[in-house]
């Protein structure tokens, strides 16, 4: 049975939802004022990569980092032209070089894992937990062996990974721990902001994001010396570190990973709006939770004891046995209700082919090294993948109130005809 003749033989009649939804725009005239004024000033980049005064920038991205300092309560940001950069400038800094195992989730975007390879440093994969998806300390505990040099956290669809728990993991071991915010602005674990627990903190202003500036990034961190080697590994290092009487030259390689001024003004009318921009993913999130809340078979996203949940995504968990379907079937016929949502998030990332056949780049130990990628490795991500996740892109789109009842009753019309999905088998 297709998709429409599921629609009318099974859900009844006419989709619930019967136009797509329409994008939300948080983009107003504060922000083309902003990139106005940066156009008739004719300086849209102020960067040199030499040592001196424009060796850090020009005004709009340097007050961008102060105003992030000021929001975010650390010592340091240092703006990236992405998050991926960003994240790749923290292997630098922290010093991974030559077969130096991290250890890393395999539920997130690929960067995450890819930025150890850069300078050599070797993916060790971990298991997430079942209920916020994060990567899961009793697994990253079993991980941890001579080579490893640090952790990466990140922080799932809006949620905290247990980042104290991590610290103390990371602090007993003598590893560094860094944190992938680039889904969770505001988000917090016992009060304190997610990607300010980590010794750096990465944060994303891609166009789908809470806040954005089209592309760009921030690091956040509160070690003096770790913010010079970002601020050196962002723009051309190499250069200036004579000049700056800078020792620790290891893995300060010329990179482009510079936000130029347009960017930054952009992301700092943004960043003025980050509580009402957040507070609304936050709100519609809580909403819809409410509104399937109790339907056998349905778990909405789970907020752990002490965080603050930003919903970057809504993530639901279905269970096959108790809705008696399958989770194909449920989201066949989910859309052609007119709800628009993806199954599984990203099939775990050791199943990329760069893994399973352990290539990487020729100059690189990567492919030496006798670290393997089986199948089976993370068993509750796979899970995830293949049986139970379901997820809604919250931030997407523009929602009132009315709209957020119909993507509730998508759900639930689903669910009480999934007696008759099932005879459909």
């Amino acid at each position: 049975m297709d998709i429409e003749q599921t629609k009318l033989a099974v859900c009844g009649g006419e989709p619930v939802l019967r136009s797509a939804l329409a994008r939300y725009n948080g983009i107003a005239q504060e922000e083309i004022q902003a990139v106005t004024r940066v156009l008739e000033s004719g300086m849209l980049s102020a960067f040199l990569g030499t040592a001196g005064d424009g060796f850090l920038g020009g005004p709009v991205v340097r007050g961008l980092e102060d105003a992030w300092c000021e929001r975010f309560e650390v010592r340091h940001a240092i703006s990236m032209n992405s998050a991926t950069s960003g994240l790749f400038a923290a292997m630098g800094a922290i010093g991974i070089g030559a077969q130096d195992e991290v250890i890393v989730p395999p539920y997130t975007m690929s960067a995450t894992v890819m930025a150890p390879l850069l300078y050599g440093g070797i993916p060790i994969f971990a298991d997430i937990e079942p209920d916020t998806f994060c990567i899961d300390p009793e697994s990253v505990r079993s991980k941890i062996g001579p080579r490893t040099k640090a952790i990466i956290a990140v922080n799932l669809f809006g949620h905290a990974s247990r980042l104290t728990e991590l610290k103390d993991i990371a602090r007993r071991h003598g590893l560094f721990l860094i944190e992938d915010n680039a889904q969770s602005p505001l988000a917090s674990e016992n009060g304190t902001y997610c990607g300010t627990i980590g010794d750096i903190g990465v944060f994303s202003l891609n166009y789908h994001k809470h806040i954005h500036s089209g592309e760009g990034g921030l690091c956040v961190t509160n070690d003096d010396r770790l913010a010079q080697r970002l601020q050196l590994i962002r723009n051309h290092g190499e250069n200036a570190v004579a000049a700056m009487e800078v020792e620790d030259i290891a893995n300060i390689v010329g990179f482009n990973y510079r936000m130029t001024e347009v960017g930054a003004a952009i992301a700092l009318e943004q960043l003025k709006k980050i509580e009402a921009l957040v507070e609304r993913s936050e709100r519609l999130a809580t909403k819809l939770s409410e509104l399937v809340r109790g339907l056998d078979g349905i778990t909405p996203p789970h907020v752990r004891e002490g965080c603050r949940h930003v919903y970057y995504v809504w993530a639901a968990r279905l269970d096959e046995r108790a809705l008696g379907i399958t989770r194909e079937q449920f989201s066949r016929a989910l859309a052609a209700e007119g709800f628009p949502h993806a199954l599984g998030y990203v099939a775990p990332l050791y199943w990329l082919p760069l893994f399973q056949r352990r290539l990487a780049f020729s100059s690189h130990p990567f492919h030496l090294s006798q670290v393997c990628y089986p199948r089976g490795l993370c068993p509750v991500a796979e899970r995830m993948y293949l049986k139970e996740l379901m997820t809604f892109n919250i931030t997407l789109y523009d929602l009132d109130p009315p709209t957020l009842e119909l993507l509730a009753q998508a759900i639930r019309k689903v669910h009480r005809h999934r007696a008759e999905l099932a005879r459909e088998r």
